[in-house]
């Protein structure tokens, strides 16, 4: 079991976390693993700019429309200008999150702008953002400060931020991109009320009439006395995969009680994704629970469940490129690597194992994809993996893979 926690020390928990991408000074990764860390991201910064397609630094994320696949409309909102790109599938996106005490969200209000979570475009001129780094590297820590406000609003007193995270404003980003479809990626907290954001965005992706392009991903808590009976319910209601995030549920991947819910999921024909190694940013003392080498032993243990490492594995990716090359049943989806990294990945397991993902409303959906199309140049049958034809395999390699007990 994990460690105990009550209401007030969970809530403290919570506010600094954010999806475990929030700055923080308690302790627990120490020693070889942090020192690792901080060896991976260093070397990320001295390779920035030298890879092989040069520097990439643009002036906040409406910058990218200095590269041939954007342009600026007449309200400055950032839109893809390439034809002929296939109609891409995000596996990773998220709506906005009201707990705890907060007030409801709105999820079907259209607003002028999203407010990102680390939003490059707040301020004119926008920040220095470089395509080349692990995309948490382009904030300072005024930033950061606000994204960890804006998460303790969440439970508190309601966020402005996540107000702008809703359906219509997700649906319009994608119409702006090019993007057919998303996976919507729900998280189970394991607070004590309130924990029910999969019903809650079940609900509004329902209302909004919008279930054909946002595949909603149940989250349960492996912890939750009524987790199984959770996820057929939400299997049943047509969620299309199951998200686990160890940093936030604080449990460890290869725990018992985890490799029940693989084993449920082989039933259920779902696909698994995980928030996967550390983003460097994280609390100290959650980073034991992303590290890598405790995904493997629940995927030895089912390789007819397709896992899918969200970040491609965040800082610890050479791990989990490594992981992928080993097992068939691993996806790399690559929310926040740099250009390099990105390159690099392909060239390690293949373009037909990358999975594009965006990880909004942290990030617009053009940081993501502006790195896909530039490492894919020249290159339509990757291009067109990556951006859907591999999100397809998964879903079709779940579905082919159910096992049915006698």
């Amino acid at each position: 079991m994990h460690d105990s926690i009550n209401r007030r020390d969970f809530g403290k928990l919570m506010m600094l976390s954010a999806a475990g991408l929030v700055a923080g000074c308690w302790g627990g990764d120490t020693g070889a693993d942090a020192a690792q860390l901080q060896r991976q991201m260093r070397e990320e910064a001295e390779r920035s700019g030298r890879g092989p397609y040069g520097a990439l630094r643009y002036r906040g994320y409406r910058g990218l429309a200095q590269l041939p696949y954007f342009a600026l409309d007449q309200s400055g909102q950032l839109r893809l200008r390439l034809e002929g790109m296939p109609p891409a599938l995000d596996f990773h996106t998220h709506l906005g999150v009201a707990l705890l005490f907060a007030p409801a969200l709105d999820l079907q209000r259209r607003t002028e702008r999203t407010q990102y979570f680390l939003d490059c475009d707040r301020d004119q001129p926008g920040c220095d953002f470089d395509l080349d780094v692990y995309i948490n590297t382009n904030f300072s820590r005024a930033a950061h400060d606000e994204l960890e406000r804006e998460i303790r609003n969440q439970l508190l007193f309601g966020s402005r931020a996540a107000q702008t995270h809703t359906v219509p404003n997700l649906l319009a980003e994608m119409d702006a991109m090019g993007v057919a479809q998303a996976n919507v990626l729900a998280i189970a907290t394991g607070l004590p009320f309130g924990d029910n954001l999969t019903d809650t965005w079940l609900q509004a992706i329902e209302q909004a009439g919008a279930d054909r392009r946002l595949l909603l991903f149940a989250s349960v808590h492996p912890h939750s006395r009524t987790w199984r009976q959770q996820l057929r319910q939400f299997a049943g209601r047509g969620a299309r995969g199951l998200k686990l995030h160890p940093e936030m549920q604080r449990f460890f991947p290869d725990d018992p009680a985890a490799l029940e819910v693989y084993d449920e999921c082989e039933r259920l024909g779902l696909p698994v994704i995980f928030h996967a190694g550390r983003s460097g940013i994280e609390p100290n003392f959650m980073r034991p629970y992303a590290l890598i080498r405790h995904l493997v032993k629940g995927i030895e243990a089912f390789p007819r469940v397709q896992f899918v490492l969200g970040h491609a594995g965040a800082r610890d990716v050479a791990e989990g490129v490594a992981l992928a090359q080993r097992h068939a049943n691993v996806w790399l989806e690559i929310a926040s690597q740099g250009v390099t990294q990105l390159h690099d990945i392909i060239g390690a397991v293949g373009a037909e194992r990358v999975l594009f993902g965006s990880d909004w409303p942290f990030y617009p959906l053009a940081a993501t994809l502006a790195k896909v199309l530039l490492v894919t140049e020249g290159q339509p049958e990757a291009r067109a993996a990556i951006l859907r034809g591999n999100a397809e395999r998964v879903f079709a390699a779940a579905a082919a893979n159910v096992r049915h007990d006698s």
